[in-house]
């Protein structure tokens, strides 16, 4: 497939494509995209996830980090209008210049890049500013983290970082042979659709911080984590654990997303 398209892949680039169609058109279907939709794609790779939202929605931006992969974007989307590709690595673009290119409100259809998964959702999540949904395929052990419940061994701070603010779900599993090259792992599609409202936040900035010192040392108790992290008085700890009916030995893994803005709310009020 590879030598017929004339795609060399980038190892560095975790480059693994998709040429399934039934399968790119569910992907779209899953971010509920129409033509009303602004899309943004991470990772055009050999663009046939792109030319697939190209045809069910209004407009498309797509950032490839790689340009030699351009003479193949440029063949597969010879006859997409509403597309426009961007040969730039997107961590290295503000938000503020990403979300220039679209009107309103927008949606993220991706095959995100395993190397840079984390990086970029967090950029997403702590930056943006009108992005409603996320549909992301990542590693099917990433996907679980993102969707898990508190209390099981794959919650961690993402989880309940961005379970704060929205609602995930896990929307298909891809197996690794749907790729080329072949990965050697599978695959799933996560929807995260965004919600400010979900609960009453008074600092996100905070509740993003508390959280991430809350699984800094996994093994260590939430109270001596929170201590160590931030120059806290114990009695405000204290009285903030008694009023949430928290145990002083509890560990992060514990807390539900809810739990955690309640006591970032009281910590930091």
């Amino acid at each position: 497939m590879e030598e017929k398209l004339n795609i060399k892949f980038n190892k560095s680039f975790g480059q693994n494509f998709i040429f399934d169609t039934n399968l790119l058109k569910a992907i779209v279907a899953d971010g509920g995209v129409n033509k009303q939709t602004e899309v943004l794609e991470i990772g055009t790779g050999a663009a046939t996830l792109t030319k697939e939202i190209g045809l069910q929605a209004k407009k498309v931006v797509s950032y490839e980090i790689d340009k030699n992969l351009e003479p193949t974007i440029l063949n597969t989307l010879a006859n997409s209008t509403n597309v426009k590709v961007v040969f730039q690595d997107i961590m290295k673009e503000s938000i503020e210049n990403i979300e220039n290119n679209f009107e309103g409100e927008y949606v993220m259809v991706a095959n995100l890049p395993y190397y840079i998964t984390t990086p970029i959702i967090f950029k997403f999540l702590e930056n943006a500013t009108r992005l409603k949904t996320m549909v992301i395929m990542v590693q099917k052990e990433v996907a679980e983290r993102l969707v898990a419940k508190h209390n099981t061994e794959e919650y961690g701070a993402i989880t309940a970082v961005i379970n704060a603010i929205a609602d995930t779900k896990i929307t298909r599993i891809v197996k690794r042979n749907m790729f080329i090259p072949a990965p050697n792992v599978d695959s799933a599609v996560v929807r995260i659709d965004f919600n400010k409202q979900k609960y009453e936040i008074n600092n996100y900035n905070n509740l993003s911080k508390l959280i991430k010192a809350a699984f800094h040392m996994r093994r260590k108790t939430l109270v001596n984590n929170l201590k160590s992290s931030f120059n806290l008085d114990k009695t405000k700890i204290d009285e903030a654990f008694i009023k949430l009916n928290l145990s002083p030995s509890v560990r992060g893994e514990a807390l539900s997303p809810e739990q955690f803005v309640l006591l970032s709310n009281l910590l930091f009020n």
